[in-house]
């Protein structure tokens, strides 16, 4: 008899080691699933009737990359249409532009980025959209994508975004209905920036007064300077100079 309970006390203890481990491992590999941002690129290729190219901008693309993997984060990408998207800005003199382009294993991800469909959103601590021309076109109503960034941002998540990128984000609406930029400090592609670049008459519209227009708080800098709002896990930048800076705030917001 002593034998049998000695024997059922060993398995008890066994037992409950056992659990504490699983459960362990289950938090850490929660954890590591946290550890993904979730990248937009555009799959627009063109401006407008101009004949002119366009796609995600490269920069705005590598600085982010860097910043956040370096600090231990793994990068998935996501478009519209998935697969391989068009790139702009294309410059190899950028040493972190060049970092990305050459590195195999990131390069295989961004030429065959997920479709919407194939998303979990419960996989990603936060998602950043990258922007180029391209995002004014195919972002704002993609209802898949905004679906998937609200679920981010109502899981205590960040949504960041950069130059065109908020683009992707005029349309994002919570669970409660309200829209996700209302009444937040935002930054983006500026209307004076796009009057130097040309492009006016030739964008479905301009990005700053569809931000005001949908509520959000907009500030911005003089033309091409560095400019990054942060406000209620909403990290968004003005123009390509700014992504860096806009890679450390989610960087900073992660933690």
């Amino acid at each position: 008899m002593k034998r049998l309970i000695s024997f059922m006390a060993l398995c008890f203890v066994v037992t409950t080691w056992l659990s504490a481990q699983v459960t362990e491992i289950g938090i850490l590999n929660s954890d590591n699933m946290k550890k993904k941002v979730l990248f937009v690129i555009t799959s627009h290729g063109t401006k407008g009737d101009t004949g002119q190219k366009t796609g995600y901008y490269l920069s705005e693309v590598a600085h982010p990359w860097k910043v956040l993997t370096q600090a231990g984060y793994e990068i998935d990408f996501v478009s519209p249409l998935g697969g391989n998207s068009p790139v702009d800005g294309f410059d190899l003199n950028d040493p972190v532009n060049k970092e990305f382009w050459e590195n195999e294993y990131y390069y295989d991800k961004i030429s065959n980025s997920m479709k919407p469909s194939e998303v979990d959103p419960e996989n990603y601590a936060a998602i950043y959209y990258a922007g180029g021309h391209g995002a004014m076109w195919d972002l704002p109503d993609n209802i898949e994508i905004s679906g998937i960034a609200a679920k981010i941002y109502e899981n205590n998540g960040i949504v960041g975004a950069v130059c065109h990128g908020p683009a992707g984000l005029v349309n994002i609406v919570l669970s409660d209905g309200s829209n996700l930029v209302f009444g937040k400090r935002v930054s983006g592609f500026t209307n004076e920036e796009e009057a130097i670049v040309g492009l006016t008459d030739v964008v479905p519209f301009l990005l700053e007064d569809k931000l005001k227009a949908q509520g959000a708080i907009f500030e911005k800098s003089a033309p091409w300077q560095v400019h990054v709002e942060s406000d209620q896990r909403l990290i968004t930048g003005q123009n390509p100079q700014s992504a860096t800076s806009v890679g450390e705030a989610i960087k900073e917001a992660l933690k």
